[in-house]
């Protein structure tokens, strides 16, 4: 008779004497700091210029796909190797997905698919708005081969990197090297904050512009005003400490 038995499929264990001494040391000072911090420090270990700490990978999918210009029927590029949160902002959007397969070396986006699916959209009148390449577990996607491609017709790339957080590529961090990039600190990743993820870019606008939406779009004033529709997607100051603490082991 075989005995039964479960094997998790993850499971970080929550150091609380660590937690509990990175907030006290947040004891006299706004809990906003704790966040802002967060940022910091990822974009040290990136090398992105900005990020976002926000609520999950899907918030940050979801707001980096809408920075990019993605809007209702647009044609989005996108692995077919991944989870469905990857997919579902696109629809969020009401713009559609576009599948290209995996290559047999990195289980990752084809570039030689890739760019036979550009063409085939060129064909329908519908240039695609966006590719987003999925880093599987990690291991980078032929990013120079992608890359090239997506410059050649002027096609901005969105980087899932939600499980590559200290991958690298070329001697970049994974989710650096596109117009935007995405982690996740889910709380199966290598890195968790038990909940969140981040949005990393280099273009000062788009920091803005997500970091303004991800707050409800509250205008900059003394009382509330919002102009446009904004999401709560700001990360949390607990979650947030957590991962100054996890980032330390990284």
């Amino acid at each position: 008779m075989r005995s039964k038995f479960a094997i998790p499929l993850s499971y970080n264990p929550i150091d609380a004497s660590a937690l509990a001494q990175k907030l006290n040391e947040y004891s006299d000072r706004h809990h906003d700091e704790i966040i802002v911090d967060f940022e910091a420090q990822l974009c040290d270990i990136t090398g992105s210029s900005f990020a976002v700490a926000l609520n999950s990978g899907t918030s940050a999918i979801h707001l980096g796909l809408k920075s990019l210009g993605v809007g209702e029927n647009d044609y989005v590029i996108v692995s077919t190797f991944t989870y469905v949160a990857t997919i579902n902002p696109i629809l969020y959007l009401r713009a559609i997905p576009v599948f290209v397969d995996s290559e047999r070396s990195t289980w990752n986006m084809e570039p030689k698919l890739l760019e036979q699916a550009i063409l085939q959209c060129k064909k329908e009148n519908k240039k695609p708005k966006a590719i987003i390449v999925v880093h599987t577990y990690g291991t980078p996607a032929r990013l120079d081969r992608i890359l090239e491609i997506a410059t050649r017709y002027e096609i901005p790339v969105l980087e899932d990197a939600a499980e590559a957080i200290g991958s690298m590529y070329q001697q970049k961090g994974l989710g650096t090297l596109g117009e935007v990039g995405v982690l996740s600190f889910n709380n199966n990743k290598l890195l968790t904050t038990y909940g969140g993820g981040a949005l990393l870019t280099k273009d000062k606008t788009v920091f803005e512009k997500v970091l303004y939406w991800a707050t409800h779009s509250r205008e900059n004033l003394p009382y509330y005003e919002h102009a446009e529709l904004g999401f709560n997607y700001r990360m949390g100051p607990v979650n947030a400490a957590m991962g100054l603490v996890q980032l330390a082991d990284l």
